[in-house]
């Protein structure tokens, strides 16, 4: 099939934003030059996918990857007595996927622009797959942990690809807004459903049917992407940026690092701070190499000169840390305060998974009809409310009338916000560039989740041990700890809307494309 060439996107304001905002690509060439081809309609791409089978294929890739960063969790006791664990290795487990995933994302979001849409689609999906069935028949600890590494370098490419094709294919306003709708859908709860569908193939098959499960997801994704994805590849400009990405991933990695390790060395100790030392001085050589050296830059800067790219990128970073710790602490809370078994504790969330359906389902209209501020700011205040409800779960709190209702008022507004903040922040975003900012958002998201973790850890432990010395019970003290946690995990969302209120444009898109003006 021949390449398309790269289409630029109509100056139209995407939903929710203001008419005129200027697309990355018409950023003045003197202050910061991006690479220049012919333009072309947006559409010349769309032309030559199948939309349906695209969004089929990128919704399949994000299941996958999203299952996979939970549907171990349960299953670590049965693996740690088969393969011989020692205690300190077994979180590794989950760390080695997150590492490799988190490390590499801001590389595996520029591999599309690089290499084709296809190829990169394919690639990954190849390597997952392969990397799933040597975790399940791996015999040591050894193979098993650097099986989860392999699928985290994998999921570090299909994770942005899914965005990129996304933005390629689907142009801005409804169309785009629904896709994005089920995408988000999907991304939110995948990490639900993998808690449960961990404990059913545990409990019923083995604790190897977590990773053999992937393979024929893998294989009906390549079906899909072989038939549906274009072999679509931006013009380079330059010789790739070889040491951006050795600087990048290794700043990307050593921050996940030495969040990672904070449950087993203190935020104060020597090696926590030189790790995370380590991650600002790479990341400060990176930001100086890409703007004043790269030829063709992992990251090109002059992206975040936009305002709607830097606005989406940090709230998606907070909204990534309220996501990961609210489930997190809800899990917690529910097997260790309440004592529900592990399919029971999985089950639990399927309220989750059906509020967030029908956020992302409904956030198009909401951005249509009162523009993307007020939209994106009452998601996060409806996520940040049910974060606080949450707050009251106490060690007799019923499931019905404890759990539910918080559920459904914070996954709707996480199913909301996810829409309508990546819809702001991927609106009149060059093609060519499409892997990029794909890149910078899910990094962003995957960081946030990592820090606030970390950070929310720290404090509920130690609330947990202050109620201890006050006297309460162990399971109360316990709730105390994880209640402190809700209530930042509120605060943060609360953050993230007055951002919102302050940042993002106030009027709704114009009716339809706006034509482009000459560069």
């Amino acid at each position: 099939m021949p390449e398309a060439a790269p289409p630029t996107p109509p100056r139209g304001a995407a939903p929710g934003t203001s008419p005129g905002p200027t697309p990355v690509h018409a950023q003045d060439p003197a202050q910061d030059p991006a690479p220049e081809s012919p333009p072309t309609p947006h559409g010349e791409h769309a032309r030559h996918a199948r939309p349906g089978l695209v969004l089929a294929t990128v919704c399949l890739c994000q299941l996958m990857v999203t299952l996979d960063a939970s549907i171990v969790n349960i299953a670590l006791p049965a693996m740690s007595e088969a393969l011989g664990f020692v205690d300190s290795a077994l979180p590794w487990v989950v760390n080695a996927y997150a590492l490799a995933f988190g490390g590499l994302l801001l590389l595996g979001g520029r591999i599309a622009d690089l290499v084709g849409h296809r190829r990169a689609v394919l690639s990954g999906l190849v390597l997952f797959g392969i990397a799933s069935v040597l975790g399940g028949f791996a015999q040591t600890p050894t193979q098993l942990v650097a099986a989860r590494a392999g699928q985290g370098v994998a999921a570090a490419v299909l994770a942005p690809i899914g965005l990129t094709l996304i933005m390629v294919t689907f142009a801005e306003g409804p169309a785009r807004a629904r896709a994005l709708g089920i995408w988000s859908m999907v991304t939110a709860g995948g990490s639900a459903l993998g808690v449960l569908l961990g404990g059913v193939l545990t409990d019923l098959l083995d604790w190897r049917w977590v990773f053999f499960v992937n393979a024929p997801i893998v294989l009906v994704g390549v079906a899909l992407a072989a038939r549906s994805v274009p072999a679509f590849r931006p013009p380079r400009a330059g010789r790739p940026d070889v040491l951006g990405a050795v600087l990048g991933t290794g700043a990307m990695t050593a921050l996940v690092y030495g969040l990672m390790e904070t449950d087993r060395h203190p935020w104060g100790s020597a090696r926590t701070l030189g790790t995370i030392a380590a991650a600002v001085l790479l990341g400060l050589a990176f930001l100086f190499w890409e703007s004043r050296f790269a030829q063709a830059p992992i990251v090109r800067l002059g992206v975040l000169r936009a305002r709607t790219a830097w606005v989406a990128s940090t709230v998606v970073t907070l909204l990534g840390a309220a996501m990961l710790v609210g489930f997190y602490f809800c899990s917690l809370h529910l097997q260790n305060v309440l004592h529900y078994g592990p399919l029971a504790a999985g089950a639990a969330f399927l309220p989750f998974c059906a509020g967030t359906a029908a956020g992302s389902m409904i956030a198009g209209r909401l951005t249509a009809r009162f523009g993307g501020r007020a939209t994106l700011t009452g998601g996060l205040l409806l996520g940040g409310l049910g974060m606080l409800w949450f707050a009251g779960l106490g060690v007799d709190s019923g499931y019905l009338t404890a759990f539910v209702g918080p559920s459904l008022v914070a996954s709707v507004g996480v199913g909301i916000c996810m829409v309508s903040n990546t819809a702001m922040g991927t609106s009149g975003v060059d093609p060519r560039e499409a892997g990029l900012v794909s890149g910078l958002l899910n990094a962003g998201r995957q960081c946030g989740g990592s820090i606030g973790l970390a950070v929310l850890s720290t404090l509920a432990v130690s609330a947990t041990r202050r109620a201890a010395e006050d006297g309460e019970t162990p399971l109360a003290a316990l709730a105390a700890g994880y209640d402190r946690a809700f209530v930042v995990t509120a605060a943060l969302l609360g953050v993230a809307a007055l951002i919102s209120v302050l940042f993002v444009p106030a009027r709704k898109a114009a009716s339809g494309p706006q034509p482009a003006r000459p560069r």
